[in-house]
């Protein structure tokens, strides 16, 4: 491969433990300096282009400041998704006090990992994967990282391969982004790695003693080993008028196009003040629509966030035009063929030529019933590597799962954690056995405003905030049971890039330490550790 030489630094620019990205001719390269030696790697996150030096380096560790994916700064490999490919990697050598890089001709933003291919001479197994979503996508990759040779089969009922779901309510739905950046990977990618794709097929059981997936038509699918990641459905209301044309869930990619094909009209009734729903609720505001939410709660995301950020974040709706019906609950759906307005209990009505439901999902395990104990929630639970039983495995929206801080038994729905969910339990069935240590961790972006949050604190006790919410600059910590659970953060990337890392080594402050006022997470990130 040709290259040419770029003189990038100088050999004590950076300091060991620093990460910098320098540039000459137009070329950027991300210089990392560990233990006295540089590396040289791509400067961007494989995932949606971070620049990584605004990030956090923490010894060999990479965290991206969006949106928490992770990778080595001595090889570039892949740590932590939502990044899915490897940073580039180039040469490095000190000449004369320099830094000098040898870079290609072809710069990439980002390389496919090293991945094995089927050879079905030396593995005739076949690993069936039920579900084609993040966590589904992530263990099918995962596998042939681990270099098993043997058939993988992902399976799903949308005719669609894999695609990046979390923009369907954001970029996507706001006309920000086209069909073409919605898939994970091109379709040559599943080819030339042997990762057959069963698209829209419908699956009606599971039969553990014959190793069989069941279809509504078709031949069963036999395997040796199985992983469920069938998601989430969206929840729906069965009230009056639920069955008219232009009420939609949002869910999948035939969702989103339904919903944009329908925005015709000028107004739109989103019920429920969920993600899904807030964001879509800005997503078509952005559109010109005139939106109002319905919900029943008296402030949004009051029970995640906390009642101040929540009233922020109505303001950055309102602000933008969205109208609130708060407090409210939805009695029927009007319309003749088609939804013309929402009736609320009150007796009061929200006119509309479209209606949104944002209410949520449940686990999609009804097909299983019959040959699972599913928890009262619907959901599988799973052992620390994401095993429900013998060589059957489940991740992502429907796995309730032990925390690896706590041993609490809890299920996340969100992609990230699904990627996590779905990569560990694609090693383990390949045979690999690593820890699983990953930190919840989701993004949403709503009406002009952007928030990180990490790790899992259902019904907190308390919530301390450091920063300015006017200004939109902030961390709220989230108390539960005498400890820091959760931190939610705006405009403090690279604190929130610290925390994940402090998280996952059980090195958070204390509750009191947060209370007595701003804490220098990154000075804490790299206090020693002694024994």
């Amino acid at each position: 491969m040709k290259t040419r030489e770029l003189r990038l630094a100088h050999v004590d620019d950076l300091s060991d433990g620093e990460m910098k990205i320098f540039s000459q001719d137009g070329v950027e390269v991300l210089l990392v300096r560990i233990d006295g030696r540089y590396h040289a790697l791509g400067p961007h996150c494989t995932h949606y282009g971070a620049p990584l030096d605004q990030g956090v380096l923490h010894g060999e560790r990479i965290v991206c400041p969006w949106h928490a994916a992770q990778f080595s700064a001595v090889t570039g490999g892949l740590v932590e998704p939502p990044g899915l490919n490897v940073l580039p990697r180039y040469e490095v050598e000190i000449r004369g006090g320099e830094v000098i890089v040898k870079v290609p001709e072809r710069i990439q933003a980002g390389v496919i990992p090293s991945l094995g291919r089927p050879d079905y001479q030396q593995d005739d197994r076949t690993f069936a994967i039920l579900g084609a979503g993040a966590a589904g996508y992530s263990a099918a990759q995962a596998m042939r990282e681990a270099g098993y040779q043997g058939r993988i089969v992902l399976v799903t009922r949308e005719e669609h391969a894999p695609y990046d779901r979390p923009t369907l309510s954001k970029s996507y739905l706001a006309g920000d982004m086209e069909p073409e950046g919605l898939p994970l990977r091109q379709d040559s990618f599943y080819a030339d790695y042997g990762i057959e794709l069963m698209l829209g097929r419908e699956a009606v059981g599971v039969s553990p003693a014959h190793k069989e997936i069941l279809f509504a038509a078709g031949q069963p699918l036999a395997f040796d080993k199985l992983l469920i990641a069938t998601g989430g459905l969206p929840r729906t209301l069965n009230l009056p008028g639920a069955a008219l044309d232009h009420l939609f869930v949002l869910r999948s990619r035939v969702d989103s196009d339904n919903i944009i094909r329908a925005a015709q009209g000028t107004r739109v009734a989103v019920v429920g003040a969920s993600f899904i729903a807030m964001e879509a609720a800005a997503a078509l505001t952005k559109r010109g629509l005139q939106v109002t939410v319905i919900a029943p709660e008296a402030v949004p995301f009051e029970r995640v966030f906390g009642r101040d950020i929540g009233g922020l974040l109505q303001r950055q709706h309102e602000e933008r035009g969205v109208t609130f019906r708060l407090s409210s609950t939805v009695a029927r759906f009007e319309g003749a063929n088609r939804v013309e307005a929402v009736g609320l209990e009150d007796g009061s009505r929200v006119e509309a030529d479209l209606v949104i439901l944002g209410i949520g999902v449940r686990p999609a395990t009804d097909f299983l019933a019959d040959s699972f104990n599913l928890q009262p929630d619907g959901s599988l639970e799973v052992d620390e590597h994401f095993r429900v039983r013998g060589e059957i495995y489940a991740a992502g929206d429907i796995a309730t799962c032990p925390d690896p801080r706590t041993g609490e038994m809890i299920r996340i729905e969100h992609w990230r954690t699904a990627e996590q969910q779905g990569r560990h339990a694609g090693f383990h069935m390949a045979g690999i056995e690593v820890p699983y240590e990953a930190v919840p961790f989701f993004w949403t972006s709503q009406a002009g405003l952007s928030l990180r949050y990490l790790g899992h604190a259902p019904g907190w006790e308390e919530v301390i905030t450091h920063g300015d919410l006017d200004s939109r600059r902030f961390l709220a910590w989230y108390v539960r049971e005498g400890r820091i659970a959760a931190v939610a953060g705006s405009k403090r990337d690279r604190d929130i890039a610290a925390l994940q890392e402090l998280m996952r080594l059980d090195r958070m402050p204390t509750p009191d330490e947060v209370r007595a006022g701003e804490v220098d997470i990154l000075a804490r990130l790299e206090e020693p550790i002694y024994a």
